[in-house]
């Protein structure tokens, strides 16, 4: 694998924070190639060597910070509930422009959500608990939705209020509920 130009990472990543800075306080729809630009201190013919508009721009944010959240499954899996969430909602915390804009804005496009309730419905489904008995007469793909959308709500809910618990309440107060449906 050809390793990138700091240059070219150094230029996607201000493009990348200028399209979510300018999210935070414009509709996704009313921001122009040359208002990414003029944020991101560029010009527009940069942008066009990078992505084919800013849609294209948004998709690739949007499918980073899936690819980020999937890499976290891999290892959450091993780990208890409210362990394997801590580092989740650390992570939401740290990226707080970024899901805040994404998930509590109105501007923002429904797509990112629908994404990030699939990921999560993914990465539970080997966590569903037919063995103890308490699921046994419980459909999967409800059980499912049940969940992916309560977690993604309850991150929603999380960001828009300003994080008003830290990273370890929040996980453990989901990690617990999860623990009980799932």
């Amino acid at each position: 694998m050809a390793k990138v130009d700091r240059r070219i990472l150094k230029t996607q990543e201000s493009l990348k924070k200028a399209v979510i800075e300018l999210m935070a306080v414009k509709n996704f729809d009313d921001i122009t190639i040359q208002d990414i630009a003029d944020q991101a201190n560029v010009n527009r013919g940069t942008i066009y060597l990078h992505y084919q508009d800013k849609y294209d721009l948004l998709d690739q944010i949007m499918e980073n910070q899936i690819n980020e959240l999937r890499e976290m499954d891999t290892w959450a899996c091993e780990l208890e509930w409210v362990e394997a969430l801590v580092p989740y909602f650390e992570y939401f915390e740290r990226n707080y422009l970024l899901f805040s804009t994404m998930l509590a804005s109105k501007g923002a496009p429904s797509s990112f959500r629908t994404r990030l309730l699939a990921s999560f419905m993914e990465g539970f489904k080997g966590e569903i608990d037919q063995e103890s008995g308490k699921n046994t007469d419980l459909i999967d793909d409800v059980m499912l939705q049940y969940a992916g959308t309560a977690y993604v709500g309850v991150i929603e809910w999380w960001i828009r209020n300003g994080m008003p618990y830290s990273p370890q309440v929040i996980a453990k107060q989901v990690g617990t509920l999860l623990e009980r449906s799932l």
